[in-house]
């Protein structure tokens, strides 16, 4: 087996994540509200909404306290001529590798959260689907965005 990527992304991904994960588990919260309020008025019972509570707590802790952690400690990446490699996952590891050949399109994208962070996302497109480089230094993202645009390139001269 191939040693892991060495480049790894930057640390202000784990409070962006953090509120990213809080904000997304919101959501959740409508569903014990919606439930306690039918309880009130007496069509179901009462005891689901004390589980159904707890479990979204405990969603909301995960989201934005654990789960960010070790997805960034999971979270790495590898640029040379040839490939792209990325591994990542948090129960499911992924190792992805792009031939730097297939490569269509490269960019890079900012969320109001990330901006906040100065961070940046870097997308690969390729013919059959997206690849993306996570919470980048906004310096870091624009030098990798350009790096694989300049393989890219090279790979179809090449060909």
């Amino acid at each position: 087996m191939r040693p892991d990527p060495d480049q790894k992304i930057d640390p202000k991904a784990i409070p962006a994540w953090r509120i990213t994960g809080g904000l997304g588990s919101l959501f959740w919260w409508f569903v014990p509200v919606v439930y306690g309020f039918f309880a009130l008025g007496g069509a179901v019972e009462r005891w689901p909404i004390l589980v159904l509570t707890a479990l979204v707590v405990l969603n909301t802790i995960l989201q934005s306290s654990l789960i960010p952690v070790i997805r960034w400690r999971r979270w790495s990446y590898q640029i040379d001529k040839h490939e792209i490699y990325l591994k990542y996952g948090i129960f499911i590891i992924r190792r992805t590798l792009i031939p730097v050949n297939r490569i269509q399109h490269v960019d890079t994208r900012q969320g109001p959260i990330l901006r906040s962070f100065d961070l940046s996302s870097v997308t690969i497109t390729t013919a059959a689907t997206t690849h993306e480089i996570p919470a980048l230094n906004d310096e870091v993202a624009d030098e990798v965005r350009n790096r694989i645009s300049e393989l890219a390139r090279a790979a179809d001269e090449d060909v």
